[in-house]
């Protein structure tokens, strides 16, 4: 069965995920962020069939999101650098990182994002540059753009309800932070 492809939808996430959306292309782009570059270290890095990795590194370099340079002549070797497009997805990855340690580790979170200099845990949040509050905020929502077809502004600006916080805190990424310890 053919999967439908997102290339040239409207919907920006939609053709983010046409590049990015297969999950094994998101774990080597984790593997990548981490230093890996050659096929060796993703192969034992994610367990992954060799037949898998390389058409995903082959759509990964399709996509713009890998570059492949040669590293050695004989024999034939290449290895897979992130482009700058590759590196902007670096707060895509932390965000879903974040999000899976925040809702589904019950057994503990098994890594933390630390600030190298001070080995101090990272609150990472999103933030809007020019008012510099949270974008989860409800008050931030899409709305069409310059090039938004009709259809898409008819969708973007259709009444609808507003979205319903669930719990406590889950518009501001602290739904279910652990309370710090207490100061002896």
């Amino acid at each position: 069965m053919q999967r439908k492809s997102f290339r040239d939808e409207e919907c920006a996430i939609a053709r983010g995920l046409e590049r990015v959306g297969e999950w094994w292309s998101i774990l080597i782009l984790r593997e990548a962020l981490q230093g890996a570059t050659r096929f060796e270290e993703f192969q034992k890095g994610l367990d992954i069939a060799p037949n898998m990795l390389t058409r995903r590194l082959r759509g990964l370099v399709e996509s713009g999101i890998l570059e492949r340079r040669r590293y050695s002549e004989t024999p034939e070797r290449f290895e897979y650098i992130l482009t700058p497009l590759g590196e902007d997805f670096r707060p895509v990855l932390l965000a879903l990182f974040l999000w899976g340690n925040e809702h589904f580790t019950p057994e503990g979170r098994s890594v933390l994002l630390v600030d190298s200099e001070t080995g101090r845990e990272a609150e990472p949040i999103l933030v809007d540059r020019a008012s510099g509050r949270p974008v989860c905020d409800p008050r931030f929502r899409f709305v069409p753009g310059p090039a938004a077809s009709e259809a898409m502004k008819q969708r973007l600006t259709a009444p609808r309800r507003a979205p319903m916080s669930r719990t406590p805190g889950a518009t501001t990424g602290k739904a279910k932070r652990r309370a710090p310890a207490a100061e002896a």
